[in-house]
């Protein structure tokens, strides 16, 4: 029997090949965008759940505020992995990683710069599970100047020899690191990368007895099934025992008081599967996911498979009046309703399973773009995924059953004497529930039109937002410290050029990857009254080279060797100190590392500029004059930036040969920024015009469907007088009615979405009537052009084919 129904579903495919080609597309598409957001959002679900104790893993973070001023960093103090081990029996294991930059590495004649460098401690492999290819995960680190590299790393430097005992010479260290292990490579789904683990007996700082410094990344694993907030509510314990003295000294200030002025401060736990999504903390060790864009997307992809089921039903009842005397005869012929269902599901699952196949195809063709666009790994392997294949195969067999179960149950319930004599009818609730579900399409398209708009014009305002100080033709040359005492040199021959307008030497930057540190200063008058500050190291020429505004006192000088203990405070920082209307000659306070009181005046106020992401307001900032040789900050009046370019890396390679001239620009590193944003909006423009189409298909099911139905009304309308445009009018204006209803229902809830994405910016766009108006229009037009199609065709066919037979 199933193989009679299958040759029949195999002619009425053929027989009906455009419809069928716009059916089995229309699917495939919507099939295929399901399938990729699917695997999206499998990857950022599982970030780090490879790790066997993952579920019990949890890691320490730091929270606080001074003066209004919010701080939350992903590191914590040196002692505080060991002190929770000691102190809670809950604590089972600690372990702590140290990220310490991009040391120069040489192995013989071998050279490179490895970018991911980081200190663990000698338990980091069990606590982790990052296999090995070679030594032992348990003491591959108990020693000092141990590391343990990637398979990558260790191809590089020793081809196919054995890397085991092998000596890597760190240059910027000075320090050889012997190897005692290999590992496979960290997989991308982990919240850090490293390709070089080092013992952290070889770190000196990570002994030091600091509870006010932190940089140590730091987790537990806790027992199974153990609440780590129950450890968590101890952690105040541990901040008044540790963490208080060591205030005192510093400050000057019990914690009592330093709370009762206003502030806090404290120890949390976060779970490990949680820092990728929900954790967007300072000094993430990778770029955080989003959970918003994860729902959305999720969102999306339900609805891309709505949408492509929904057209499914549309197009198939559509062509049902064709297929309704076929129905009449094999009723009259005996066959009963059961096997009518079985025969128009096997039509379903076979078109279903045509489309399944085109849509892995179209999987495999589009993944490496989706991948460009969203920044990801993805693959569709069924060889490492060996559940996928049975996976897609069910997925495929459920889309067919539900997506024809309606057209199957419609189709078999014709009454055979009513469809033999032409009085074929649907009735008024299939006719609304068809209408319902074209409202449905167009209502997530207009939405997704009102997102994708918004978010252009978001983007649009970040880029050109007044920031406070020049981002254009500002070249960045990194790294000078590889010049040694030679970076002045270099710094000179720079500003002696003649299409350089300004030089400045500093590691400190108002966009991109920049030098960072934690400022606490305090009126030398008020001593409780502290502020939280980020400090930039500058010299005399930094304001200028990057076009800031001093709108009080002035910038440091030369001319004044008391600058040396001077400060600069922009407009923020001085609101913060209570200092509104005349701070300068005020004093300030900070106390340093080894708890020795520094005094600065204050010389100046800067215009307040945008030194984080415009996600974030703008907070209090210090300037101190230093010597920090970090990135040569070059201001340029030319456009031969080419020639510019080799003049300095002439110049660069006859100080050192070590390494090439590497160089950036401060408008690329402010855009890199949001590239999150930009790649998301990019991502859901494409989908929202895959939406679009998709949903045009079904309203052009629905076209076919109702011009079929009023061939005859059309007819008679025709010999009457009615001309072309009436009868388009006649046949668009139901339609039009649907797109309408639709615009009135996405509105509000797009626009309540879009607000809520628009508050995690601290500077944003207001939501205008015109972004609504704009998605209603165009959802008109396409819904209008659409339709058109059909109409035209039904208005100008010959009324006596349609009225021969009455």
């Amino acid at each position: 029997m199933f193989q009679n129904f299958f040759k029949i579903a195999i002619r009425n495919l053929l027989r009906r090949k455009a419809f069928s080609a716009i059916n089995i597309f229309g699917l495939a598409l919507g099939m295929a965008t399901c399938l990729v957001i699917t695997l999206f959002v499998a990857n950022e679900w599982n970030y780090d759940r490879f790790n066997q104790k993952a579920d019990r893993m949890v890691r320490v973070i730091f929270k606080g505020s001074i003066q209004g001023e919010k701080m939350a960093e992903a590191h914590v103090m040196p002692p505080v992995a060991q002190t929770l081990l000691a102190d809670y029996p809950e604590v089972q294991e600690a372990t702590r990683l140290r990220n310490y930059g991009s040391p120069r590495v040489i192995y013989q004649n071998k050279s490179f710069r490895e970018n991911a460098f980081a200190f663990v401690d000698s338990n980091f492999f069990e606590v982790f599970t990052l296999p090995f290819v070679q030594g032992d995960p348990k003491t591959a680190l108990a020693e000092p100047n141990t590391i343990v590299i990637s398979e990558e790393v260790a191809h590089k430097y020793f081809g196919k020899a054995n890397p085991m005992g092998k000596i890597l010479f760190f240059k910027d260290y000075n320090t050889s690191l012997k190897v005692t292990g290999v590992m496979a490579k960290v997989p991308a789904n982990a919240h850090f990368q490293f390709d070089i683990f080092a013992s952290m007996a070889s770190f000196p700082d990570a002994k030091a007895p600091s509870w006010l410094v932190s940089e140590f990344y730091t987790y537990l694993v806790l027992p199974k099934g153990y609440d780590y907030k129950q450890l968590e509510a101890k952690l105040p314990q541990v901040v008044e025992k540790y963490m208080g003295p060591q205030i005192l000294q510093s400050m000057g200030v019990s914690l009592a008081q330093f709370r009762q002025a206003g502030n806090d401060l404290g120890l949390f736990l976060q779970p490990l599967t949680d820092i990728h999504l929900r954790s967007h903390l300072m000094g993430e060790l990778k770029p955080s996911g989003n959970l918003q864009y994860v729902y959305i997307f999720g969102a999306i992809a339900v609805f891309m498979l709505l949408i492509a089921g929904i057209n499914f039903m549309n197009l198939s009842t559509a062509g049902a009046s064709k297929r309704a005397k076929e129905v009449g005869i094999r009723k009259v012929l005996g066959s009963v309703k059961k096997e009518l269902v079985q025969q128009f599901l096997t039509e379903s699952v076979l078109l279903t399973a045509i489309s399944l196949i085109i849509a892995i195809g179209i999987v495999y063709f589009s993944l490496p773009i989706f991948n460009n666009l969203a920044g990801t790994q993805l693959t569709l392997n069924f060889i490492s995924s060996p559940w996928l294949m049975p996976g897609l195969l069910l997925f495929g067999l459920l889309v067919g059953i539900l997506a024809g179960s309606y057209p199957a149950f419609f189709l078999s319930s014709f009454r055979p004497v009513a469809v033999l004599k032409g009085r074929f009818a649907t009735g008024k609730n299939s006719l609304s529930l068809r209408s319902g579900l074209v409202v449905f399409q167009f209502f997530i398209s207009i939405a997704l039109m009102i997102g994708t708009t918004v978010v252009y014009q978001q983007l649009r305002y970040i880029q050109n937002k007044e920031l406070g100080y020049t981002k254009d033709q500002v070249l960045l040359i990194p790294d000078l410290y590889l010049l040694g005492k030679k970076a002045e040199v270099f710094q000179q021959q720079i500003q002696q050029d003649s299409r350089v307008k300004c030089v400045s030497m500093s590691g400190y930057l108002p966009a991109g990857p920049s030098y960072n540190n934690n400022f606490m200063v305090s009126p030398e008058d008020n001593p409780a009254q502290f502020m939280k500050a980020l400090r930039y190291e500058v010299d005399e020429r930094y304001i200028p080279t990057l076009g800031m505004q001093v709108i009080a006192g002035r910038n440091f000088s030369k001319e004044f060797a008391t600058d040396s203990t001077g400060i600069i405070l922009n407009e923020t920082a001085a609101k913060a100190l209570g200092w509104t209307n005349n701070p300068l000659g005020q004093k300030v306070t900070h106390s340093d590392n080894e708890g020795k009181k520094v005094t600065y005046r204050v010389i100046g106020i800067v215009k307040d500029f945008h030194f984080k992401s415009l996600h974030e307001p703008i907070s209090p900032l210090a300037m101190t004059l230093g010597n920090n040789s970090g990135t040569l900050i070059v201001k340029v009046k030319t456009q031969d930036i080419a020639g510019l370019l080799a003049t300095a890396k002439n110049n660069w390679n006859q100080l050192t040969a070590e390494e090439p001239l590497n160089y950036a620009f401060l408008d690329e590193r402010f855009h890199q920024t949001y590239q999150a944003e930009q790649k998301i909006g990019q991502v859901l423009g494409i989908f929202a015009g895959l939406t679009i189409f998709v949903a045009c298909l079904g309203l052009f099911g629905l076209a076919t469907f109702t011009a079929e139905q009023r061939t005859k009304e059309i007819g008679i309308r025709k010999v009457l007088g009615a001309s072309v445009t009436n009868i388009i009018g006649l046949l668009s204006k139901d339609f039009l009615k649907l797109v309408l209803l639709a615009n009135l229902i996405a509105w509000p809830l797009a626009g309540w979405l879009m607000h809520r994405w628009l508050q995690d910016f601290a500077y944003r766009i207001n939501l205008g009537w015109w972004v609504f108006a704009l998605a209603g229009v165009m959802a008109l037009v396409i819904a209008l052009f659409t339709v058109s199609f059909q109409a035209i065709k039904a208005a100008v066919a010959n009324p006596v084919n349609s009225l021969r037979n009455e």
